[in-house]
């Protein structure tokens, strides 16, 4: 599948970083195309992912990312205790809403990218035992990261949609392209 890069990432590597992460975001935001509130909540598969808790959690975690290279707390942070509600839509929740957050930290994500003197600037990680210790990554490595972690869950999120109605990738860039024009 062919995506439209903007002319200005041509040569600009944080453009073309930042192409990529948006590339894999239309895919999650096409992915409830669509749907009701109803079938963006369901889980048609094995899974106990639905597509509107995918949206939730991506968009949640590009923001702690962001908070993390931006070195600021995390409004949005998530403890043990309510982590499973990072994966679905609580409360008055819903999906045009979640859209609107991601699209909010998606302008976020890009201005504070645009903004770096280089991608070659660290910031800390937190002490997790995942990570280690007293370790640092570029913002390179962020925007990489970005661009596999949103890619992964709109794999899922293809799977999801295609078990939900059929629907697939392809048809759903379509749509898109037939409801903007």
């Amino acid at each position: 599948m062919v995506t439209h890069v903007p002319s200005e990432a041509a040569g600009d590597e944080c453009g073309a970083l930042l192409a990529f992460v948006e590339a894999q975001r239309g895919a999650l935001r096409r992915s409830v195309l669509g749907l009701s509130e109803e079938q963006a909540a369901s889980r048609p598969s094995a899974s106990e992912l639905s597509l509107g808790g995918l949206l939730k959690h991506v968009a949640e975690t590009e923001l702690n990312w962001l908070r993390m290279a931006q070195q600021q707390p995390n409004e949005k942070a998530r403890t043990q205790e309510n982590w499973p509600e990072s994966f679905r839509l609580v409360g008055d929740e819903t999906v045009p809403g979640m859209l609107g957050f991601y699209a909010e930290v998606a302008a976020q994500t890009e201005e504070f990218a645009r903004s770096l003197d280089s991608l070659d600037d660290t910031f800390p990680l937190p002490e997790a035992p995942w990570f280690p210790k007293e370790g640092r990554v570029s913002m390179r490595w962020l925007l990489m990261h970005l661009v596999e972690e949103t890619a992964r869950h709109a794999g899922h999120a293809d799977i999801i949609r295609e078990s939900l109605d059929g629907a697939t990738a392809f048809e759903l860039v379509a749509k898109a392209a037939a409801d903007a024009g």
